[in-house]
């Protein structure tokens, strides 16, 4: 029996690329190896109307020299790349959807790569995992978090601990390990079937292939647990997995304006 499901469509949104030593996504492997890795959004075509899960990178942390320097000179890392092409409002007006159209946002965890344009979704439910959003407002986070594309007072945000389900065919699943809140998503189509969006908590498939940690983990037990249950779900349920930052399977994708229904 096909679950019950609430959404008609998903569009994978191809947000920019981050150009990372391997060994951030596979913890001690890779080093001499340095990836163009894509950031993805996914927007949700529901009965309830248009759901966003993360919300990319914000082109300001790139374009603006102060800000890119704090975001990432200092610390040793390169800038990421986000063309024309890849910017959200452009993507979303191919698909005729405004920002004021969005209602309701869910975010994997605050890391700067998942929730870039914040600022232009304070009409919405944020909705984020209660530890995640500790993490992310502690003294120092860690150098993903730029704390200025969240901390705003006019952020409407959902606070939400471990499994829930957002609606009919969308159930968010906690994943933490990478980070303290991280959430995976677990929705199902009319056609497709059931779909699993790890996010980070695996970035590449030799994470899953080879239950490979992350290279930055809070907790590594954790880590290791989320990695499996994914792979478990994937197995049972017979699911696609579309993968968060794989270079290889992201050119394999149907990215927006196409889409999965």
């Amino acid at each position: 029996m096909t679950p019950a499901t609430d959404i008609r469509r998903l569009f994978v949104l191809l947000c920019g690329y981050e150009i990372l030593p391997k060994t951030i996504s596979t913890r001690g492997q890779g080093a001499r190896f340095i990836l163009s890795e894509p950031v993805c959004a996914y927007l949700l075509d529901t009965a309830s109307g248009w759901v966003l899960l993360d919300a990319g990178m914000n082109p300001e942390n790139i374009t603006d020299p102060a800000r890119r320097e704090a975001a990432f000179g200092r610390h040793g890392m390169t800038p990421p790349v986000i063309r024309a092409p890849h910017r959200l409002e452009t993507q979303l007006d191919q698909i005729g959807v405004r920002f004021a159209d969005i209602g309701h946002v869910i975010l994997s965890h605050l890391h700067f790569d998942h929730c870039g344009y914040l600022g232009h979704l304070r009409h919405a439910r944020i909705s984020v995992q209660r530890r995640e959003h500790a993490q992310a407002f502690e003294a120092d986070p860690g150098v993903a978090y730029i704390r200025s594309d969240y901390d705003d007072p006019a952020i409407r945000w959902d606070l939400r601990d471990g499994d829930w389900s957002a609606m009919p065919g969308l159930h968010l699943l906690d994943t933490h390990g990478h980070t303290d809140g991280h959430q995976s998503a677990l929705l199902h189509l009319p056609g497709t079937g059931p779909i699993l969006l790890p996010f980070d908590a695996g970035d590449l498939r030799e994470n899953f292939t080879q239950e490979l940690l992350p290279g930055e983990c809070r907790d590594e037990h954790a880590a290791l647990a989320a990695i499996r249950r994914l792979k478990r779900l994937e197995h049972d349920l017979g699911a696609s997995m579309l993968l968060f930052h794989d270079p290889v399977e992201i050119q394999q994708m149907r990215l927006a304006p196409e889409y999965y229904d």
